[in-house]
């Protein structure tokens, strides 16, 4: 027998067993019952759609095409439905349900679209549904998910702006930018047997316009994308319409004409096109209005369902001066190595001129994203420096030297609307500032425009922000000393010496009121000059003399100084 003590033990073991399996058949139980919950299908009318209304929520076209009375056509309305309006967020709710009879019943929908702020459409529907073999069904109609809606007609979202299309100007108000219709040339391989002969072919075709687009730079570019199409050539309509018979006949070549914005004058080319192309799109786009479109089978359209026009966007007032611009174009082709000019106003930091010669633009646009080693015009950081350290130039640390080059714009991380750019970088650490990499060969990297930043401040006697749409100055995050009177000065003195004295500057001195300073960086050569309101930065890869930066300034002003022609 048992003793007291374990008859306790086991009858309190016995209760809890019990315990647990009362517990466990509960849970079985509600688990069972919330499984076939969550598994079976609605049954009654009024449930099944309450169902549809949630898998349209969900974008299920699958799923809710099974709640109709045929899944196939159901299904493909509204794939293509959802396909359409992707861009926007569905709402479906259950108005009201009424019961017609024991095997038929008819309901009310309210439906909204919501795609994106302000951008909202509501309307209110009618359904009837009817109780088959296989259960309740709706009535399919796809009238029951959208008004006008059929099994032919298809809809979509679109974004809708204004026409004209604004331009783009430049600095004295006059076009010098609009969206034109630009002929886009491709090698398509799917569509030639012969691709070697293809873009020989092509290449001779457009030679007249595109000289360095040869067979063997397109066969280099096709097999870049893994043989699929490639754009050769963009081309104007006047080019189009001479080059397009000889180009038609050759296999493989497909041409699509595309809206693009582009300079009205063809002897404009600048990085700076680019940048001020961004700011078009992103006033465009602000400005754009939306609609939700309703279209025949052929494409025709049959209606705009919903939207609204957005408001004209205004013009883009850019900063560049097409007289200069032309100029430095001229200059920059002078080199046979890569070459950059960038040219700003002082007084308001306005960017007034960007080029780049073909050297220089095979690796992007250098003028404002590369780094070149500061070399010999790290002196100038130091000339500040020692006057806000009290030093002596020899005297000053690298870190002195890279503090005094923020305070002449360089390695400053300015955010200026639609540039893609970089002034510089520098060793230093801190919030807006552009760090040098680890391991690079100068403590000190600087861009053509970052220099030209740096000559605007000496000009101007104080960093001022750039800025390529008038009224838009750059803005950062830096905390930038501002720079001494008693600095300024000794830059100016500098180079004021320079070009009065310097024995590489003899090129410069035809020229009244020029100043400047050139400098060697790595294989590189540098050039400051100042001359009036307005200040220049050049670069030149791989000098062959002392002088040629400075060569290259006096053939800037000399095209400046010839009469402009158009």
């Amino acid at each position: 027998m048992k003793s007291g003590a374990e008859m306790d033990v086991w009858g309190s073991r016995r209760i809890r067993v019990r315990g647990a399996l009362a517990v466990m058949s509960a849970a079985l139980v509600a688990a069972a019952t919330g499984s076939c919950a969550l598994h079976s299908k609605p049954s009654g009318p009024e449930a099944v759609v309450e169902r549809f209304t949630q898998l349209l929520d969900k974008r299920d076209a699958t799923n809710a095409s099974q709640l109709t009375s045929y899944p196939s056509g159901a299904e493909a309305t509204l794939k293509q439905m959802f396909d359409g309006l992707d861009a926007g967020k569905p709402d479906y709710q259950l108005a009201q349900y009424i019961a017609l009879d024991a095997d038929s019943g008819m309901f009310n929908l309210k439906a909204d679209w919501n795609f994106g702020p302000g951008k909202d459409w509501s309307y209110d529907l009618q359904g009837s549904i009817r109780k088959l073999a296989i259960g309740w069904r709706i009535s399919w109609d796809p009238g029951v998910v959208m008004p006008a809606l059929d099994n032919q007609r298809t809809v979509k979202f679109s974004r809708t702006d204004p026409t004209p299309p604004p331009k783009v100007d430049d600095n004295a108000g006059e076009p010098l930018m609009t969206q034109q219709t630009i002929n886009v040339v491709k090698v398509d391989p799917a569509k030639t047997t012969d691709l070697v002969g293809t873009t020989n072919a092509l290449a001779d075709a457009i030679k007249p316009v595109a000289p360095l687009i040869t067979g063997d730079t397109l066969m280099q570019q096709l097999s870049a994308a893994q043989n699929k199409p490639v754009v050769a050539v963009s081309l104007r309509d006047d080019d189009f319409a001479v080059l397009q018979p000889r180009m038609a006949a050759i296999p493989g070549v497909v041409m699509e004409q595309q809206p693009r914005v582009i300079a009205t004058d063809r002897r404009v080319w600048s990085p700076l096109l680019d940048a001020l192309r961004n700011v078009w799109q992103e006033d465009r786009d602000q400005h754009a209005g939306w609609g939700v479109q309703l279209f025949e089978p052929d494409g025709h359209l049959v209606s705009q369902l919903a939207g609204q026009p957005g408001p004209p966007a205004p013009d883009v007032a850019s900063t560049l001066d097409p007289r200069l611009q032309r100029a430095a174009e001229d200059a920059v082709v002078s080199a046979g190595t890569a070459a950059s000019i960038v040219a700003i106003q002082p007084s308001t930091g306005a960017v007034v001129a960007t080029a780049q010669n073909n050297y220089a633009s095979e690796q992007g646009s250098p003028a404002f994203t590369a780094g070149y080693p500061a070399g010999g015009a790290a002196d100038l950081f130091k000339a500040v420096a020692a006057v806000v350290k009290k030093k002596a130039p020899q005297d000053v640390s690298m870190q002195d030297t890279a503090e005094a080059a923020t305070m002449l714009g360089i390695g400053v991380d300015y955010k200026v609307a639609g540039l893609d750019q970089i002034t510089g970088r520098l060793p230093l650490a801190g919030k807006g500032v552009e760090q040098v990499n680890k391991g690079s060969n100068d403590p000190i990297l600087i861009s053509p425009f970052g220099m030209a930043i740096a000559a605007a401040a000496i000009a101007h006697g104080g960093l001022i922000p750039p800025m390529i749409e008038i009224g838009r100055p750059a803005t950062t995050d830096a905390q930038i000393a501002a720079l001494p009177s008693d600095a300024v000065d000794r830059l100016r003195a500098m180079l004021h010496d320079e070009a009065a004295d310097g024995p590489e500057m003899a090129s410069l001195r035809h020229y009244a009121g020029v100043t400047a300073f050139a400098a060697k960086g790595g294989t590189g050569g540098w050039l400051l000059l100042t001359m009036g309101d307005l200040a220049f930065a050049v670069h030149i890869d791989d000098i062959d003399s002392g002088d040629a930066t400075a060569r290259m300034g006096a053939r800037l002003l000399q095209s400046l100084a010839a009469p402009d022609s158009k």
